[in-house]
């Protein structure tokens, strides 16, 4: 490969993870290139919240004001996207496809924050309406469908999970049984307790109309009117650039019930392979965007440090 750039740490993803710890990185005085492909998970979502002093920001603004900060302190960032990584020694060559062209260059880190991607339940007309009133988290979104008709998509053990926090948000949640678990007693009590309608059959179609989402069409029983869906996507790693350097993603279960998949790593981000480093959704599924960045915050202090001692025991 030919190598004409080199980084201390190239961070591959740009959201708030990936910027968090460059910003990090960067007031360090590390040369540091962020590469962001530019398809962030929650691009769909018109806002962010539970980010204190930020909520209510479009993703896309949160983003280019982390973008700014990166370059405030003399790192780099471009649009373009990772297609392989691989090590040479002791340092890791990063193939980059970007609108200039394809090319090659070189880091000593690696910070890689590149995400999740949401697998949807397969029902017609539900992925048009993903973050938009097709839902997932009560924290994220819960607020804005406060007391309207909310149907929680039953296709595994979150769901009841899902429907005892949003009934705190609205009076007229119904849990639709849909292809999930069979409700054991206990779970049927607390939803009862708790005022959550429940409504048997499978689930085929989510039906909209000028306003946004109308109900859904239940197999036998025709139309049921709701405002919002709630779901429990099938969490998958982007972690197809890490298998090169032999890191594979490994499954993350509810119970016994498998609802996506991790790359593992320590409290830092840390990863078993030396020099690379994870934040955000790649390792922690559940983070929301805080969380991310404070993720990123410690992986590149975490990266900071092993430079640092790096260096040191190279001149002892």
């Amino acid at each position: 490969m030919s190598e004409n750039e080199n980084y201390d740490v190239v961070v591959v993803g740009g959201g708030a993870a990936g910027l968090s710890g460059a910003v990090a990185l960067a007031r360090s005085r590390r040369s540091v290139l962020v590469v962001d492909a530019g398809d962030p998970r929650n691009a769909p979502a018109g806002h962010v919240h539970n980010f204190l002093s930020r909520d209510g920001t479009p993703p896309s603004e949160l983003c280019a004001a982390g973008r700014a900060e990166v370059r405030r302190y003399g790192g780099r960032v471009e649009t373009g996207r990772v297609t392989a990584l691989g090590r040479d020694g002791e340092r890791f060559g990063v193939q980059i496809s970007a609108e200039a062209g394809p090319r090659t260059v070189t880091a000593r880190r690696l910070l890689v924050a590149t995400g999740l991607r949401d697998v949807l339940p397969d029902v017609p007309g539900l992925a048009a309406r993903w973050g938009i009133d097709v839902l997932h988290c009560p924290y994220c979104h819960g607020w804005e469908v406060r007391d309207q008709r909310i149907g929680i998509l039953s296709t595994g053990p979150a769901a009841v999970h899902q429907a005892l926090l949003f009934q705190q948000l609205s009076p007229h949640v119904t849990l639709l049984r849909h292809t999930g678990p069979a409700l054991d007693a206990e779970q049927r009590a607390l939803l009862e307790a708790l005022g959550v309608a429940i409504a048997d059959g499978v689930v085929e179609q989510v039906e909209t109309g000028a306003s946004g989402l109308t109900g859904v069409v239940l197999a036998g029983r025709g139309h049921l009117a709701l405002d919002a869906v709630v779901v429990a996507p099938r969490l998958e790693a982007r972690a197809e650039p890490l298998e090169p350097l032999g890191l594979k993603p490994v499954e993350v279960l509810i119970g016994e019930h498998p609802v996506g998949t991790r790359v593992e790593a320590d409290r830092t981000g840390a990863t078993a392979v030396p020099g690379v480093w994870v934040a955000g959704n790649l390792t922690d599924p559940q983070a929301q965007v805080i969380g991310a960045a404070a993720a990123g915050l410690t992986a590149g202090a975490a990266i900071n440090l092993d430079l640092v001692l790096e260096q040191a025991r190279s001149r002892g």
